[in-house]
């Protein structure tokens, strides 16, 4: 009666190959997808906050004090009123995104994390299963040469 345990090779190829699921992710979006990514990306830093105030805080500033000839959209009109729409835009548009931006940069860092971890638990199993077969082998060669001892 011969033991023949699973070589590690069959129990490698039954298993899925790690994959980086973030490269995967960039590879699956359409174009569309990859502009708003991109939109995102630009538009969700402080660098665009203060880009949209100062405009919106220049334009209101020209309309007000500008000589009253030179105005595209005189005071108090419809500025006042864009102004305040505009100052909530502002306000919460691109901080939201700002803050959807780093927990997104967290989330990939604890992505990456895990990956790391994952790749490190493979070798470590990896390294425990070829030890058992090892063992496996070595009790098959003791079984086998008690049994022909027993003979």
């Amino acid at each position: 009666m011969k033991h023949n345990p699973t070589p590690i090779q069959e129990l490698k190829s039954l298993g899925k190959p790690i994959r980086n699921i973030n490269i995967e992710h960039y590879e699956n979006l359409g174009k569309l997808d990859r502009l708003a990514v991109f939109v995102t990306e630009r538009v969700g830093t402080m660098g665009f906050f203060i880009l949209i105030f100062l405009w919106t805080s220049s334009w209101m500033t020209w309309n007000t004090i500008a000589p009253f000839e030179l105005r595209f959209d005189a005071y108090p009109a419809f500025e006042f009123w864009l102004f305040i729409s505009n100052m909530i835009q502002i306000s919460l548009m691109p901080l939201i995104m700002v803050g959807q931006n780093l927990q997104a940069r967290h989330a990939e860092a604890r992505a990456a994390a895990d990956f790391e971890v994952n790749i490190k638990s493979e070798r470590e199993l990896e390294t425990i299963l070829q030890h058992l077969e090892n063992q496996s082998e070595v009790i098959v060669k003791i079984l086998n040469h008690l049994e022909q001892d027993k003979k």
